[in-house]
């Protein structure tokens, strides 16, 4: 028998009547593989979809505009169905829900590359960002609920994988799609057999929950109506800004300002509903209100193993995703290995959670600093070791993370935990690339600035100044990544001091039985 001392007991966590707990073994195993692949394939989704909409967008005959509608529609809608999924999965029992999302997900992306219209692809993409948004969530609580404590911590780094493997594999995986086969349709179809496969898998591995529909009359109702919706108000606002001028946009300021009213609504209800989509007392544990706070601020210090190698390839050298490929597999490939690797680490006495973490981190910084001398002269290759950087930290961090979180929630509270983290992650994900695109451009254009003002002040002339600022742009850009690197490196090293403010928690203890 396995316990974890340290994990509270809860009078108020879920209502009575939680099904016990199912023995682990090969069928309940195949089951959470089928939650595991749908997870990763909703992130793969979002990302190869936003990869390669420059090619949907060529082959629909769409202007800029209708192309990132595409796109937000997809990210705000996710975004919506973060806190409230995994209610409703206990409300509908998790294995028919799961299968309905996972089949509403797959048809979509059967449909998308068939809409008659622009308008209707919309529409499907925004739905499919809902059940995609709703199967994240999913994976934490599965993993909270069936995993016996002996295995408990490699489920939590399978979850890792969606935050680690998934981002970085999609740049390969749209390279494939569309620089190698040349079809833009398989940015779409490409969910089609792992839905397959997910759909059978928890049809046969997970067992069947009672329905409880009774729950529908206890809903938080206000709580339903304004969180989701001023979720969605706050993507839109943050993926639209940049273009449309932030606050100078009547549009932008009414959704940004509108989403966070309709939040502070949500969160007002959910505090006093006795039976809450999540539940906000949870933030009155340490390691739940500090432990999200360093969770948001590593997502975004993430971006610098993603993001920043890529805008400088594309930006400076004009590359396809098949050319910056490789950026991303030195991330997300070890991470299979190097995932179960660090959850069995955390099992060992002598390992401490929170120095791990902070190694974790540490490491990102190192990638950081190393990034920071990048030249317009820089190719894959020279990111190999920034990257390695980025491969062992990001596991390392948020694998110690998750543990140091979760470990002071009790299984029945794993719903509440989920929803709470999941929109953490994906609100932090869509902030730190909104904010790192304006901190490029921001730093870019004083860059540029600066260079033409140095030149005019050399006795450059006027007729030659358009040639000059040709020549400027790469430089500008460069020196802006830069400055990105430096930026998020020094976050990192703010987040790993931040860790040894955490709640110890020692490693759980796994009870071996006693000898005859």
């Amino acid at each position: 028998m396995t316990t974890i001392a340290h994990a509270p007991h809860s009078n108020d966590g879920p209502p009575p009547g939680m099904p016990p707990p199912v023995p682990f073994g090969p069928r309940l195993a195949t089951g959470l593989a089928g939650v595991l692949l749908a997870a990763m394939m909703s992130g793969l989704n979002n990302r190869v979809g936003a990869l390669a909409l420059i090619d949907v967008q060529g082959a629909l005959g769409l202007d800029a505009d209708a192309a990132h509608h595409v796109g937000t529609a997809y990210a705000a809608a996710e975004l919506a169905a973060m806190p409230i999924a995994a209610w409703f999965a206990v409300t509908f029992s998790f294995r028919r829900f799961h299968m309905g999302i996972v089949g509403l997900f797959a048809l979509l992306g059967v449909l998308m590359p068939l809409a008659p219209d622009y308008h209707w692809l919309l529409a499907m993409r925004a739905v499919q960002g809902l059940a995609g948004g709703a199967m994240i969530p999913l994976l934490m609580s599965a993993a909270l609920r069936f995993l016996p404590q002996p295995i408990k911590l490699h489920g939590l780094g399978l979850y890792s994988l969606t935050a680690t493997l998934a981002p970085n594999l999609g740049l390969w995986l749209a390279a494939a799609w569309v620089d190698r086969l040349g079809d833009w349709r398989m940015a779409y179809w490409q969910v089609v057999p792992i839905a397959m496969f997910a759909f059978w898998a928890v049809w046969w591995g997970i067992p069947q929950d009672p329905v409880r529909t009774e729950r529908l009359r206890q809903i938080d109702l206000p709580g339903l109506l304004t969180g989701p919706l001023g979720l969605a108000l706050i993507a839109i606002g943050l993926e639209e800004g940049e273009r449309l001028d932030w606050f100078h946009s009547a549009e932008i300021a009414w959704c940004l300002l509108g989403g966070s009213a309709l939040m502070v609504a949500f969160l007002i209800s959910e505090w006093f509903h006795h039976l809450p989509f999540v539940k906000l007392q949870l933030l009155e544990r340490r390691n739940f209100w500090l432990g999200f706070t360093i969770f948001v601020g590593m997502l975004v210090v993430f971006l610098s193993g993603s993001v920043l190698p890529a805008n400088l390839l594309v930006e400076v050298h004009g590359f396809r995703p098949l050319q910056i490929a490789p950026i991303g597999l030195i991330v997300a490939l070890p991470q299979l290995v190097l995932a179960p690797l660090i959850s069995a680490l955390l099992y060992r006495k002598w390992v401490d959670a929170r120095r791990m973490m902070a190694l974790g981190l540490l490491l990102v910084a190192a990638s950081c600093w190393l990034g920071a001398g990048v030249t317009s002269r820089w190719m894959v290759a020279e990111f190999w070791l920034a990257q390695a950087c980025q491969m062992l930290g990001q596991p390392m961090a948020i694998i110690s993370l998750l543990f140091l979180a979760t470990g002071v929630a009790a299984p029945m509270e794993g719903p509440f935990v989920s929803g709470m983290v999941n929109t953490l992650r994906t609100l932090a994900l869509i902030v730190g690339a909104v904010g790192l695109e304006h901190g490029l451009i921001a730093r870019g254009a004083a860059h540029m600035r600066g260079m033409v003002d140095r030149a005019g002040r050399l006795g450059e002339v006027p007729a030659t100044m358009p040639h000059l600022i040709h020549r400027f742009e790469p430089q500008a850009a460069t020196l802006s990544i830069a400055d990105a690197y430096r930026v998020l490196g020094a976050a990192a090293l703010v987040l790993a001091a931040l860790t040894f403010f955490l709640q110890y928690l020692p490693p759980p203890i796994v009870a071996r039985p006693a000898k005859d």
